[in-house]
């Protein structure tokens, strides 16, 4: 299992992806069609058709890295509205990890140190 930090964005690649790219071929999808750095140290989530198979990729401080999952049973379930992309933060990616339906969930407000001092700008 890997662990990123707080600070680091989860992009979630909404369209089907083939599972047989490595690091070239993910981190040029990154890069042109998700119009993001593949170094930023972000991570990037790419699922196959079948939603079997995920696949991570990720810049650590010295090259690239993927991490990858095959379900055994079942598919990862996620909402799509239509992007290309969607932003997840690090809790919706553990819940799609686990198998948990986004669309059935509702998560209730709580408190977020950067945002209210956004809101007092």
């Amino acid at each position: 299992m890997f662990f990123p930090e707080a600070h680091v964005r989860v992009w979630l690649y909404t369209r089907p992806t083939d599972m047989r790219k490595s690091y070239d071929g993910l981190s040029a999808l990154v890069k042109h069609v998700l119009h993001e750095e593949p170094t930023s140290g972000h991570l990037f989530v790419f699922i196959n058709r079948k939603r079997t198979q995920m696949k991570v990729l990720y810049f650590d401080r010295s090259g690239y890295c993927v991490w990858s999952k095959r379900l055994e049973r079942g598919r990862f379930q996620y909402r799509s509205d239509g992007a290309e992309k969607m932003a997840l933060d690090w809790t919706r990616l553990k819940l799609v990890l686990e198998g948990i339906d986004l669309r059935e969930r509702r998560q209730y407000k709580r408190y977020s140190h950067t945002q209210d001092l956004h809101a007092g700008v």
